[in-house]
């Protein structure tokens, strides 16, 4: 893996200790609706569905999103199972967008 991804990685773990994330289906939609969601992680192997789905909503609301990671990758890094996830904080988000800006 890239530096740059396990640097990606490594931050999206601290954000969830700092209580900047939000994670689950429900939780994140919401989150992208109300202008809360600064960044969306989606994993690259969900549901073509639920892809769709966030892809829409995050394109029609204007909110970056990242699918290079597996389901698997962004369990491990946030030390939760799961298949979305969004960060809330503004710094965070920036710092993710430079960091992917890279690859």
């Amino acid at each position: 893996m890239k530096n740059n991804q396990q640097s990606v990685l490594n931050l999206l773990g601290l954000a969830r200790r700092a209580k900047q994330t939000q994670s689950g289906e429900g939780s994140v939609l919401k989150s992208i609706q109300t202008g809360k969601a600064q960044f969306v992680f989606l994993a690259k192997d969900a549901g073509s569905a639920t892809t769709k789905k966030f892809t829409d909503k995050c394109v029609f609301y204007h909110v970056p999103q990242c699918s290079l990671f597996t389901k698997q990758q962004l369990s491990q890094a946030t030390g939760q199972s799961r298949t979305i996830i969004c960060v809330t904080q503004s710094g965070f988000a920036r710092k993710f967008e430079e960091l992917l800006a890279m690859n």
